[in-house]
């Protein structure tokens, strides 16, 4: 009897110290395309989940119906197929006496001149930086006064190995999780909060990790947490890989004419950070860095926007290179750099001998927003855009990489932010905007033809 009641009571401290209280069902949308998307739900138990969505102008209803899986901390998807481009649907989800609604809006026909509005940013949660009792992530409530068709979630989307806890926070993420169950812990920790779920309830979000969904700057082939943290990641998003590679991260989309994304993984495939950098080192696989070139090359968008978690030109790592880039805190390369910037300029390389135009890198991570040109070559340039942290410490410009003769046009530290791209046949224009709201710096991009 004493041992059943020590075995509860040791039960119900774990329960408080990862956060198991029940936030009812949780919802996200997300991998939407012209004709389909994955809605992905968390349940107060483990019954099914029924899903009733239609057009948002009215329209015929159907209905889908959501298992849930104890393994995967009472998750589950379903794919909605069947639906009409361009167009907004609401959706109800219903779990015995509770329910909860959320809408969403598919991707324009690739042939459809229909201009796209998008958001991104990453860092979510940090040591000292989890959700306050007071107001959780506010920066997720200014977002959602931005509308867009589509959010990326650009890497450290938990902070799996950070410690936060304190009175002014809400219990749960009080420990560095290296379990399954507390990983799943720390995902639902952070998509519990009342802002990112009013936010992810009305806006589609395509996820990618970066480092802090296993642990800081790993190296996904020898690091053992890998395959662990990669499950709670795919558990807790809405991402359904190919059946032949169920731990496929990296993937693409088409928003109409104008724009076609790349998502890349820049973790599980990467070889160790300490090696030196060399032909042989890779940050992207073979699969993956020739899925990425034949992809944009071909790619018949008007922009290509290629999604890196780490960015191309700042870089970072203590000890070793964690980023793309060989510079020291100069920004000079080294020559003897652990970073991976032959197989980068490789990539570069590929792509401006195919004469890719209007190409974008996406990235978070360093804790800043930064629009950066990159000039690499006097007939070739590109674009590098960071945004971000949504709620995480916060850092500081550096000197940019001299290898990609980069120019800063314009950056701010110190602040929480999010950044939003506007494309349409002519242009794309950025805008970095704050946790309050404030438009922070805008600038404007003219397509090539």
């Amino acid at each position: 009897m004493r041992l059943c009641v020590l075995a509860a009571a040791v039960l119900a401290v774990w329960a408080v110290a990862a956060g198991a209280d029940e936030p009812g069902l949780l919802l996200t949308v997300g991998e939407v395309s012209d004709r389909g998307a994955v809605v992905w739900i968390r349940g107060g138990s483990l019954s099914p989940v029924s899903i009733t969505y239609s057009r948002a102008g009215g329209g015929e209803e159907r209905q889908a119906q959501v298992a849930l899986s104890l393994a995967a901390d009472r998750t589950g998807k379903a794919t909605l197929s069947g639906l009409l481009p361009g167009t907004k649907y609401r959706y109800k989800a219903t779990q015995g006496g509770a329910s909860a609604e959320g809408e969403f809006v598919t991707a324009p026909a690739p042939d459809s001149d229909t201009a796209v509005r998008f958001a991104w940013s990453g860092d979510l949660g940090s040591r000292g930086n989890c959700r306050r009792v007071a107001d959780g992530y506010p920066i997720f409530r200014a977002m959602a006064r931005v509308p867009v068709d589509f959010f990326l979630f650009v890497g450290d989307t938990i902070y799996g190995d950070h410690v936060c806890d304190g009175p002014e926070f809400v219990p749960g993420s009080g420990f560095v999780a290296k379990t399954l169950p507390q990983y799943h812990a720390k995902h639902r920790y952070n998509r519990a909060d009342a802002a990112v779920q009013d936010y992810f309830r009305r806006t589609s979000v395509f996820a990618i990790w970066d480092d802090h969904e296993v642990v800081n700057d790993f190296s996904g082939s020898v690091e053992p947490r890998m395959p662990t943290g990669r499950q709670a990641f795919l558990d807790y998003f809405p991402i359904v890989p190919p059946r032949e590679e169920p731990g496929r991260l990296y993937r693409r989309f088409r928003w109409g004419r104008f724009l076609e994304v790349f998502i890349l993984d820049t973790r599980q495939y990467r070889s160790a950070n300490s090696d030196p950098d060399g032909p042989g080192k890779t940050m992207l696989g073979r699969a993956q860095r020739r899925w990425l070139v034949e992809g944009v090359s071909r790619s018949a968008a008007l922009w290509k926007v290629v999604v890196t978690s780490v960015s191309l030109s700042v870089p970072t790592g203590r000890k070793v290179r964690d980023s793309w880039s060989n510079a020291n805190i100069l920004g000079f390369p080294e020559e003897a750099g652990t970073g991976f910037a032959t197989e980068r300029d490789a990539i570069l390389r590929d792509l401006r001998g195919r004469r890719v135009k209007n190409l974008v890198f996406l990235a978070a991570d360093v804790h800043h927003a930064e629009l950066i040109r990159h000039h690499p070559t006097t007939e070739w340039s590109f674009h590098e855009f960071i945004a971000g942290p949504l709620s995480a410490s916060l850092g500081r410009p550096r000197p940019l990489d001299d290898a990609l003769n980069p120019r800063s046009l314009w950056a701010l530290g110190g602040v929480l932010n999010f950044g939003e791209i506007a494309v349409d046949a002519t242009s794309l224009t950025v805008r970095i905007i704050d946790a309050d709201g404030q438009v922070r710096h805008t600038h404007a991009v003219g397509a090539s033809p």
